[in-house]
């Protein structure tokens, strides 16, 4: 049960939801907006976050869009990381999406509340980060399309208002060779001690990580240190080891020096079969 009183909003559009937020922040509402909740739920619940208002977007249609116009393919914020499985309209972010929880969270858990929410994982946005896909994302000043690389800096960096309407991501993209590595302690369902996806493009690995550091990443570093055909594998590894963004976590799923262990058996094993596709 959450601790406290708020007012519920479920706007239709893109216009109304941004008109509702500037509105409600004038107000003092401290509004937030949501899409599947999980995050925003087990916060408020603990006192961790006390919005006074709450925007829904699952009611505006451009956040629930799932399909390919011209060569891109358009998948809402709203869009569940089961709806997402189910489509497997881009089969690494299909396997991406179904490796965060178990399926009764997944069916809740919506594309854009995995990308801007707060915690280590944030599996999802790995192959956009891989993609170079492009985000729409709406706020007081209209809408804006941007290169995830400019807004996905360790987390989502909008500006006061904003949110996210839309990944848009290059027909290019979807049929490429790749790989996907969910490691874990125990079992099949939990956080992650390695979670790595890959893509290759013109002959080139393309890898990005989560569960690693304390943030999802994508490595130009990392990856030219594993391109390198002129090292051994195992050189190439240590190479890109010595490159991560951050110090290794260290948390209950795992110590860091067990994490780097982990980590460079995964490189090896994604190297390994994306050369040879």
């Amino acid at each position: 049960m959450i601790p406290f009183d708020f007012e519920y909003y479920k706007p239709s559009s893109v216009q109304q939801a941004v008109e509702l937020f500037q509105y409600l922040q004038k107000q003092g509402k401290n509004p937030i907006y949501y899409a599947g909740g999980t995050e925003i739920i087990t916060w408020a619940r603990t006192n961790a976050i006390q919005p006074g208002a709450v925007i829904d977007l699952k009611a505006i249609p451009e956040c629930n869009a799932m399909d390919m116009r011209k060569d891109q393919l358009v998948i809402g914020a709203c869009v569940t990381l089961s709806a997402l499985s189910e489509a497997n309209a881009f089969p690494l972010l299909s396997e991406s999406a179904q490796g965060v929880a178990d399926q009764t969270a997944r069916n809740k858990i919506t594309l854009g509340g995995n990308i801007c929410g707060n915690i280590h994982y944030r599996e999802a946005v790995l192959p956009l980060l891989l993609a170079n896909s492009r985000l729409v994302i709406a706020g007081i000043h209209g809408r804006r399309e941007v290169s995830i690389h400019h807004v996905f800096l360790q987390q989502m960096r909008l500006e006061n208002g904003e949110f996210l309407v839309q990944t848009l991501t290059n027909r290019a993209y979807l049929s490429l060779p790749y790989v996907h590595y969910k490691k874990r302690q125990i079992g099949n369902v939990g956080y992650p001690l390695v979670t790595l996806a890959a893509l290759k493009i013109d002959n080139q690995i393309r890898t990005a990580y989560s569960g690693v550091c304390a943030f999802p990443f994508r490595s130009v570093e990392i990856d030219r240190s594993l391109n390198d055909s002129t090292l051994p594998l195992t050189a190439r590894i240590a190479q890109a080891v010595g490159k991560l963004p951050a110090p290794l976590l260290h948390n209950t799923e795992g110590s860091a020096s067990y994490r780097e262990f982990v980590l460079k058996q995964t490189m090896a094993d994604a190297v390994y079969l994306l050369q040879r596709r």
